[in-house]
This record gives structure tokens, sequence and C-alpha cells, in this order.
């Protein structure tokens, strides 16, 4: 006998049910998760070309493979593929933008002479849609950066240069902050680095603490400006040698009292950012992420909903770290529809952090009374539990698309807007 199908509403009503008997309170989960913002990377929507038309190649370790149809060649169609990609994702969300995406009107502006006046369209636009933004240099795809050195260069002049250009994007990021009333986090990473093995490991990084200081000298109000650094274990062009290592960067954070950026993509394939988190908090107040998935190594695949990323989320909730821990996506796939790679990233994140927000508190009580064997048991069950109703749910009260009906959506607008581009 063919049963009725059930609304989606009463659907909802068991697997809050459900959760109910497992001691969750679906309805604050959902109410926790409408709050998380998670800050949307600009260089999905055009293969992190940007706006500067200098001619370089993309560079500094970073590649973008695919050549799909349809990419931003201008700041006004970015902020509309951005506007689209955000229509199909629940929750308030932030931009995340590169120094190179600034608008400069026709004219070469160096790198060493941008300010807070070309990102006033993307302030004004985040500031119309109620969204907060972070703010990066861009110390790669640069003649001044073609050797593989910036802030660490043993030239004095193109060390200065670059410590120039970072100097002018955190006043940018001050002025973002204050202009959207909600902090800015400028995070400096650079490629710096070796492909074979450097005789001098320890004068590079010399130069480099000494730049970062010069840097970071002007006390900005952390209410406008966060200042984050970022390491990274190896890349394109600096297998052997990355002069702004995790130790480094950890060092210097806790002793500068910066935020440390963890990539999920800069680490060794088998090590997890998640085991970090718990780690580097106990000695600084917060942390940025960049949720990014490497296949072998840092090669900035689209975030899926795995292990690794269940695993990032559940650090962050179930250890109450929610309002230190800044989560930003970092990828860029260009072998794909780019807005579907947004939507797909974006969703994967909240839907991490919604499982994480109704794992069953059994889970901690069997580990509290040391009954191990109660808490794997426990684990597994939770694997089963009807969260796929509780994220549709969430989505249907946000106003976008349920399940995969966004694809549809993104293929409406890949055949009215983007394919017109090419």
């Amino acid at each position: 006998m063919q049963t009725k199908k059930q609304k989606p509403e009463a659907v909802f009503a068991l697997a809050r049910e459900r959760y109910a008997e497992q001691g969750v309170d679906v309805d604050r989960a959902l109410k926790i998760l409408a709050r998380i913002p998670i800050s949307l990377h600009c260089w999905q929507g055009d293969d992190v070309g940007g706006f500067e038309r200098l001619g370089v190649e993309l560079g500094g370790g970073l590649v973008a493979t695919g050549n799909y149809p349809g990419k931003a060649r201008t700041p006004e169609q970015l902020r509309g593929d951005l506007d689209a990609a955000l229509s199909l994702i629940p929750g308030r969300h932030r931009l995340n933008l590169h120094a190179c995406y600034g608008e400069f009107g026709g004219k070469r502006v160096d790198r060493d002479a941008i300010g807070p006046e070309h990102f006033r369209n993307w302030i004004a636009w985040a500031k119309s849609r109620g969204l907060g933004m972070d703010f990066n240099p861009t110390c790669f795809s640069h003649p001044k950066a073609a050797d593989g050195f910036t802030l660490s260069h043993r030239d004095k002049g193109i060390r200065g240069f670059w410590i120039e250009h970072c100097l002018r994007c955190r006043e940018i990021g001050a002025a973002i902050g204050k202009s959207l009333g909600t902090p800015c986090i400028t995070n400096v990473w650079i490629p710096d680095g070796c492909k074979d093995t450097p005789a001098d490991r320890r004068g590079p990084r010399e130069r480099l603490a000494a730049a970062l200081d010069v840097i970071f000298k002007k006390l900005l109000s952390p209410k406008w400006n966060l200042d984050s650094v970022e390491p990274k274990l190896f890349g394109i062009g600096s297998e052997s040698y990355v002069v702004g290592s995790h130790e480094f960067y950890l060092g210097y954070a806790v002793s500068r009292r910066k935020l440390l950026c963890l990539d999920a993509g800069h680490y060794h394939p088998t090590e997890s950012i998640a085991d970090k988190i718990s780690s580097v908090l106990q000695f600084m107040p917060e942390i940025l992420l960049h949720v990014s998935r490497g296949v072998r190594w840092d090669s900035d695949h689209v975030v899926v909903l795995n292990d690794d990323l269940a695993a990032i989320a559940r650090e962050i909730v179930a250890n109450g770290y929610l309002d230190r821990v800044h989560i930003g996506l970092d990828y860029f796939d260009a072998s794909i529809n780019r807005e579907a790679a947004w939507v797909i990233g974006v969703r994967n994140m909240l839907r991490a952090l919604l499982i994480a927000l109704l794992e069953p508190p059994g889970i901690r009580a069997a580990e509290a009374a040391g009954d191990f064997t109660a808490r794997l048991a426990l684990q597994e069950e939770a694997r089963m539990l009807p969260v796929g109703a509780v994220w549709d749910h969430y989505c249907r009260s946000q106003d976008v698309p349920v399940g995969d009906r966004w694809l549809a959506e993104v293929k409406r607008y890949e055949k009215d807007v983007l394919l017109r581009r090419d």
C-alpha cells in the first residue's frame, strides 16, 4: 500500500522529537546557527584574477585550474555573482576581499599606493546588504614578488614596498570595519620560500619578523580592525622551505597578540587543523580559520561535508569557541560553475556546524564518566540522527531553496548571465 507523503513540517516535527529524546534542543541550535557568519572569499568568482590589470601571471604558489565559462571580469559582475550565491545560502554572512580587487578607474595604482577610496564601492555594497567584510594584502602576482620573496626579501627596497602595501591594507581594513560597524580581519599571508634546500633559513625569518613589527607598530582599534597572520607548510615553488611556517607564526602571534590563521590546506595532507584549535586557543583570545580541502597538497578544492570538515566544526562548537573563532572559506575551482562552488562550500560549512550543534550531550557525559564504550557507541548512533530534516527546515525558515533545488537557480543564472559573458 502506498503511504501518503508526509508534509515537510511533519517530517521536521518528528526529527525534533527524535533529537529531544537525545537531550538536544533543536530550536536553540537553529537560533545559534543563524548567528554564525561565514566569510565568502571573493576570489572563487574570478579565479584569483583581481582588477589591477598588471598583466602578471597568478604565481606565488597559487594555481587556478579549469576554464569553465562565465568568470567575473569586472567588479560589478563579481558583486552580482556574490548576490546570486548569497541568495541561495541561509543566514547572513561576510565578504573576504583581497587588495587586488580594488577599483582604480582605469589607472595603474601600484600596491604601495592603494587606499580606502579604491574600495568604496565594495564597502557601499556590503553596507547595503548588511554584510561584514574581511581583507587581505595581495603579496603575489606582482613583479616585485617574481622571485618568491616579499616581506622577507634580502633587498631592502623590495621589502619596503611590501611593508608599505601591508601598512596600507591595515588602514583599509580599519576603514572597512568602521564603515560597516563590525571588525574587519586583515590577514597577512606571503608566499616567501624556496623550491630547493636553502643555505640560510635564519636570515629570511629574522627579516620577516622585523618587517611584521613595522607593519603592526601602529595600534589600530580592535573595534574596526583585527590583525591576523597565516602560516603554511609548503607550496608550489616553496616545497623545501617556507619562511612563514606554522612554528614561526604561532610564536609571532602569541608574542605579539595577533590572530593566528589556520588554513585547512596548509598542513600535511594527513594533518587536521581540528586538533590545533583547542591547543592554540589556550594561549590566544581569537583565531581565524580558512576552511579549504586539500587533495594531496594545498589544492584548494571546494569544501565538502567530510569527516575533516565535521571535526573542525565540532571542535568549535563543542568547546564553546563560536565567539573566538572566525570562519572563512578559501578555495577556488575553475573547472565547475563558480556560483555552485560558493553555494556548495558555504552550505557544507553550515551543515557541519549544524551537526555539531545537534550533538547529543550523552556523548560527553559518557566520556566524563569514563565509559568509553558508550562514548563510541553514541558517537556512531549520532551519525544516523535526522539532521537532514532539520537542515531542510532551516533553509525553509531562511527562505532559501531546500535540498538540491538551488542548483536549478544556479543553472538559470548561468544561462541568463554567465554564458553571455563569453
